[in-house]
């Protein structure tokens, strides 16, 4: 029930935070969106109709269409992002921020929207609408959910040129991709992971080491030098950013010949990380 309600209010936040992003960078400055907000822009744009209202009758439609592909959590979670981020879109309609630098506006409105979405994201939820897309071609095809929100979005924003103009439609795409690397910041944490591969003749003194002094697990990989037939032990550890300079001082410390490779991980999974099932 205590991660039910962080949940909740995680949701609501990132609901504010979006509507902000409209309300304060958006609209006073006639740039697009993407997916079902942008299409409730442009319409306010053309009939002067409240974004609030039209894109919680749009997304509640493609809700109804799409929470197949849901599970009930990431339903419920939708449903209740998508009623905060219209009715915050209502409330903050009239808000608005003294800045006529449209590049800076773009910039602060890819932040606001990047983290409302990855906060929503984050906690499994969505904001319909392409999102749910995104979801989808994530689950079934395995493609980085930002990415897939991104192309998305992009299809409504060429799509909205004929009324908000050329030089909207560019500032909408760096707006669009500044919140896409902010949301994948929100999305994946703070603190990125490394996968180390080991090789050297220490290596037992060096899994004990990392044993004891990290408290990480030590997988061994069985492989042998192709020019010496030679057969060798390779470590393989995955540790974070910080961790790093520990484990090469630990294996400088045990074998100054040692041949390390050191690679960026985006998504770790498993006992000592993230729960695979969340």
């Amino acid at each position: 029930m205590k991660k039910r309600a962080a949940d909740i209010f995680i949701l609501i936040v990132g609901s504010l935070m979006f509507a902000l992003a409209v309300n304060l960078f958006v609209i006073p400055n006639e740039f697009g969106e993407g997916g079902v907000i942008g299409t409730s822009i442009i319409l306010y744009y053309v009939f002067q109709w409240s974004p609030g209202l039209v894109s919680l009758i749009l997304n509640s439609c493609l809700l109804l269409v799409g929470f197949k592909f849901l599970d009930k959590t990431t339903t419920l979670y939708t449903i209740i992002a998508v009623s905060f981020n219209s009715l915050f879109l209502f409330l903050t309609e009239g808000w608005r921020i003294s800045s006529d630098e449209l590049i800076v506006n773009a910039l602060f409105g890819g932040v606001f929207a990047g983290i409302g979405l990855g906060l929503i994201i984050r906690v499994g939820g969505t904001t319909a609408g392409t999102t749910i897309l995104a979801r989808i071609a994530n689950k079934y095809l395995d493609w980085n959910i930002s990415y897939a929100l991104l192309l998305f979005d992009l299809i409504v924003v060429f799509s909205s040129y004929f009324i908000i103009g050329a030089q909207s439609v560019m500032l909408t795409i760096v707006m669009l991709y500044v919140a896409t690397k902010v949301m994948d910041f929100i999305i994946e944490g703070v603190n990125p992971k490394k996968a180390v591969t080991i090789i050297s003749n220490e290596q037992s003194k060096i899994a004990e080491q990392v044993n004891v002094l990290m408290d990480r697990g030590v997988t061994v990989i069985y492989g042998h030098g192709y020019y010496t037939k030679t057969a060798k032990e390779i470590l393989y550890i995955v540790i974070s950013k910080q961790e790093v300079s520990l484990l090469k001082k630990i294996v400088r410390a045990t074998d100054k010949n040692a041949f390390i490779t050191i690679h960026d991980v985006r998504d770790v999974f498993g006992e000592g990380f993230i729960d695979i099932t969340k």
